[in-house]
C-alpha cells in the first residue's frame, strides 16, 4: 500500500471518493499477462462506485455527493460511434490510442513526486479518483454502492453480451463456456432473454450449483469428455447451440465456442478479455452461415446503460448480491488477487471507504 497525491479536477472532470470495488480478471490481466510496461506504474481497479467529491470547471451533469460509477468506456456523445446506434465504442477516453497499454499518459496521481498512471481510465483501488464527466455515470441515490460496484464491468459485459449482442431470442438453446463472474452474468442474460436450455460449461464441477441460481440447465465438464467439447454439445442439441458465448478469454475455447453453434444461424459471441494470441477458425463454420460476434462491455452505451442496470437491479430484475462471494478491505486486496488466481471466488468486494 501507498499513499498517493490525487489532484484537484481540472476542466470537465470530477474528483470521485471511491466507497467499494470488485476485483476483476482484467487487473490480473494487466498485472501478470500482459505486462506492458509502458502500463507502469499504475493505479489498478475498474470496477468502482463512490460519490462525486468536487467538481471542475465546466462539469453540468454532477455535483458533489451523487451517487457514481466510474466508466472504463467513455461516452461522449459527439463523436459518430456515441452517435451511431449499432455500437458503445467511443472515439474519446483512455481507449482511443492506448488500449494495449491499459493505462493513460494523463493521471491527476502522483507518488513521492513521480507520474502514477491511471488504470483503463478508472482506477478504482483508491480512496480517490479522478474523472473526465464523460466517462462517469450518475445512478439512483438508492442504490447501495458494495453492490452496484459489479456494474461497471462484470456484470455489463456478460448480461449485456446475451441480450445487446448475442441478442438472444424466447425459446433458443445456449451454451457459455466459463462460470466467472462475467459467464454467470451471461446465463443470466439469456435466461432474462426467455432461453429454454443453457448449458453451462466449466472444467470446475463446483461452479453449477452457483451456475443453477442465474439460470442454467445444463452443466458440461470438458474433462468428463474423450471428444471436442463442440462435437459434445453438437450430440446434445441435435446439431449445435442456437447462441454460444466465450467467457474466459482464451483463443482455444473461442474456436471450440464457435464451432459449438448450429449451421445456418448460430451465433458465437466472444466476450473474454484477451490480446495476446491470434484466433484462427476453419472458413467453411462461417461459410455454413454461423455468424462470430465480438462485445466489449456487452455492448452498453457506458452512461446510458449502467443507470438502467442498476434501476434493474432495485427492481429485482437482476441479481447482483448471489456474485459476491468475499468481502475484503482494500488493504486486503493482494488477498483479493490470489482467490481470483486460483478461482476461488466469483467476485471479491473491497471496501475503500466507509460510506
Amino acid at each position: 500500500m501507498e499513499e498517493i497525491e490525487v489532484a484537484p479536477p481540472q476542466e470537465n472532470e470530477l474528483r470521485i471518493k471511491i466507497v467499494a470495488t470488485g476485483v476483476c480478471h482484467t487487473d490480473l490481466y494487466h498485472l501478470f499477462e500482459s505486462m506492458h510496461k509502458e502500463g507502469f506504474p499504475a493505479v489498478l481497479g475498474h470496477e468502482g462506485a463512490g460519490y462525486v467529491e468536487s467538481v471542475g470547471p465546466g462539469v453540468t451533469e454532477f455535483q458533489p455527493g451523487d451517487k457514481v460509477i466510474p466508466l472504463f468506456i467513455a461516452q461522449c456523445g459527439d463523436c459518430r460511434f456515441c452517435k451511431n446506434p449499432k455500437t458503445n465504442q467511443c472515439e474519446k477516453g483512455w481507449a482511443a490510442d492506448r488500449y494495449d497499454v491499459m493505462s493513460a499518459l494523463d493521471s491527476r496521481f502522483t507518488c513521492k513526486g513521480k507520474k502514477v498512471l491511471q488504470f483503463m481510465g478508472t482506477s478504482t483501488f483508491s480512496q480517490y479518483t479522478v474523472m473526465n464527466q464523460m466517462a462517469v455515470a450518475k445512478i439512483d441515490p438508492d442504490a447501495p454502492l458494495d453492490k452496484v460496484c459489479l456494474l461497471g464491468c462484470g456484470v455489463c459485459t456478460g448480461y449485456g453480451a446475451a441480450v445487446n449482442t448475442a441478442k438472444v431470442e424466447p425459446g433458443s438453446t445456449c451454451a457459455v463456456f466459463g462460470m466467472g463472474a462475467v459467464g454467470l452474468a451471461a446465463v443470466m442474460g439469456c435466461k432474462n432473454a426467455g432461453a429454454k436450455r443453457i448449458i453451462a460449461v466449466d472444467t470446475n464441477p463446483e461452479k453449477f450449483e452457483k451456475a443453477k441460481v442465474f439460470g442454467a440447465t445444463d452443466f458440461v465438464n470438458p474433462k468428463d469428455h474423450d471428444k471436442p467439447i463442440s462435437q459434445v454439445l453438437s450430440e446434445m442439441t441435435n446439431g449445435g447451440v442456437d447462441f454460444s458465448l466465450e467467457c474466459v478469454g482464451n483463443v482455444g475455447v473461442m474456436r471450440s465456442a464457435l464451432e459449438s453453434v448450429v449451421k445456418g444461424w448460430g451465433v458465437s459471441v466472444l466476450v473474454g478479455w484477451t490480446d495476446m494470441f491470434d484466433i484462427s477458425a476453419r472458413p467453411i463454420q462461417l461459410i455454413a452461415g454461423r455468424t462470430w460476434k465480438g462485445s466489449l462491455f456487452g455492448g452498453f452505451k457506458s452512461k446510458d446503460g449502467v443507470p438502467a442496470m442498476v434501476k434493474a437491479y432495485l427492481e429485482k430484475k437482476v441479481k447482483l448480491d448471489e456474485f459476491i462471494t468475499h468481502r475484503m478491505t482494500l488493504d486486503q486486496v493482494n488477498d483479493a488477487i490470489e482467490l481470483m488466481k486460483n478461482g476461488q471466488c466469483i467476485r471479491t468486494v473491497l471496501s475503500v471507504t466507509p460510506q
